[in-house]
């Protein structure tokens, strides 16, 4: 018989405490929070037989299960400031003893790639004893102690790029250990130490607000961009105002406020419907437009309502609803506190700017011109076309 796939069990340590960013573990990146990302990319790399998230919060603990990650209960003692990684992925061992290899995750790096977590996997699985990310580096490092000095080079001599040996920069994302060693020395590095290449422009740790920011700036621009499907979502929710119209009220002279909406919209929630997602409006307008709208596309809807995450998640309770499978689109910045509740956070293409960098996903239509029809063409594809225009 041929023998047992080696247990490669991957470790992501995630305290709830963090001083540079607040929650720092659970702050969305691309519209998924940086627990769930670093669960994602291990759970789709090669080599991997399981994931667990090693941490002291119950927060971050139910992200990690919604993501799909075994969840380790971190005790206080290796949960400090001071608490080592290490530390934390030898208690996570102690569940899996029969581990051969063991990799450090860090979720504070959202870029990593699945190709990394492969790589060092497998640098160790073929004869390495640890393995680590490294990017190329070529700059010159200074160190301002007893006045400046080089560190990498002779500040009197200044080779070109070229004529100067690669440095390679420890990218902090994901190292692998043979678990047997990891636990007779303690701690990462120990006998032959492999070098994983990884995209110098994917390299980007979070440890503070600036490098939050930046790591959502860059999202669009680095992630696998790819839209929900049927499979993925059960509940679709929809804001009104810039969401389903331009953003653009006309009051006539006796003050009765006019919007304009898209037919194909119309079709589209005709569809969801039909498919059988659960439909919502949610605004925070009280306005008989708003009523109107939903009445015609026989959609509930709750408006007039001031703060509408906790509006999303009474109505998700009720219908017993798992946030990570709705589907919520938006426009402006009082939809961010719901972007942060649900799985699917979609922004419509004229979105302001912090909303579609929290947006896992972004219509190329703006609102009131057809975005809800093209998030029902993701969900539904070509059932699409069975739906009669409203």
């Amino acid at each position: 018989m041929p023998s047992a796939e080696p247990k490669v069990l991957a470790v992501i340590p995630a305290r709830g405490g963090s001083k540079g960013v607040p929650g720092k573990n659970l702050a969305p990146v691309g519209g998924v929070p940086l627990v769930a990302r670093a669960v994602r990319t291990c759970l789709a790399a090669r080599h991997v037989t399981d994931v667990a998230v090693s941490t002291d919060d119950p927060d971050v603990a139910a992200a990690a299960r919604a993501a799909g990650a075994q969840v380790v209960d971190r005790p206080a003692a290796l949960s400090g400031d001071t608490a080592s990684s290490e530390a934390a992925v030898l208690h996570a061992l102690e569940a899996h003893p029969d581990a051969r290899v063991v990799l450090l995750v860090q979720c504070t790096s959202p870029f990593l790639a699945r190709e990394d977590v492969e790589g060092v996997a497998a640098a160790v699985l073929d004869g390495a004893d640890t393995a680590v990310t490294v990017a190329p580096f070529h700059g010159f490092l200074w160190r301002d102690t007893l006045g400046a000095r080089g560190v990498n080079h002779d500040k009197a001599h200044r080779p070109r790029r070229q004529d100067r040996p690669e440095d390679l920069l420890e990218t902090g994302a994901a190292y692998a250990m043979d678990a047997r060693g990891l636990r007779e020395h303690g701690h990462r590095f120990f006998g032959r130490t492999a070098l994983v290449r990884t995209d110098p422009a994917r390299v980007l740790e979070v440890d503070d607000p600036h490098d939050l920011r930046r790591a959502r700036a860059l999202a669009p621009l680095l992630d696998e961009r790819r839209t929900p499907r049927r499979a993925d979502v059960d509940a679709v929710v929809l804001d009104f105002d810039g969401t389903q119209t331009d953003d653009r009220v006309l009051i006539d002279s006796d003050g009765r406020e006019l919007v304009a909406v898209h037919r194909g919209d119309g079709l589209g929630v005709a569809a969801l419907r039909r498919a059988g997602l659960h439909l919502l409006i949610l605004s925070t307008e009280r306005n008989p437009v708003v009523a109107a709208r939903a009445r015609k596309l026989h959609v509930p809807v709750l408006q007039g309502v001031d703060r509408k995450d906790a509006a999303l998640k009474h109505w998700c309770d009720e219908y017993g609803i798992d946030p990570q499978r709705v589907l919520y689109a938006g426009n402006d910045v009082n939809d961010l506190p719901c972007f942060g509740q649900v799985g699917w956070p979609v922004a419509v293409a004229d979105a302001h700017p912090p909303v579609r960098a929290a947006a896992r996903a972004v219509t190329t239509a703006p609102g009131g011109h057809g975005a809800v029809r093209e998030i029902a063409a993701w969900l539904l594809g070509p059932d699409l076309d069975d739906a009669p225009t409203p």
